[in-house]
């Protein structure tokens, strides 16, 4: 089993920035792709971004790339996501997802095996 746990939302003004973190606990976290999805009001859970386990291939969703940046410090057991240039549309409550096997980065819900109980995020106009 992994705990997640994440931290970091907010309310935030548009331009601005938040930095999510996700703490895992359990089993190793070293082994597991690392994943953040986001839920916006009256909307399916879509993915935002992943990280192998190494931390040297990363993706992320059309809608976000070039201003989120995900990361992760396996000695800290945990993953970090970096939002800057946030706008209304970015407002949900974000997900880090754990999914066991660090080689494939999945953008489906059903991949990842571990989820944390989300932090809202809430950008202002």
């Amino acid at each position: 089993q992994v705990q997640l746990v994440e931290s970091g939302g907010g309310l935030v003004q548009a331009g601005g920035s938040l930095r999510l973190s996700c703490a895992a606990s359990g089993r190793s976290f070293r082994g597991n792709v690392m994943g953040w999805f986001r839920q916006p009001p009256g909307k399916e859970r879509e993915f935002v971004a992943g990280i192998n386990w190494t931390g040297d291939r990363t993706y992320y969703a059309d809608s976000v790339k070039g201003r989120f940046t995900i990361s992760r410090d396996n000695d800290k057991n945990t993953a970090y996501l970096q939002m800057n240039s946030l706008n209304p549309e970015d407002t949900a409550v974000y997900y880090c997802a754990a999914a066991a096997g660090g080689i494939r980065i999945g953008v489906r819900l059903g991949e990842y095996n571990y989820w944390g109980q989300g932090t809202q995020v809430t950008v202002s106009s």
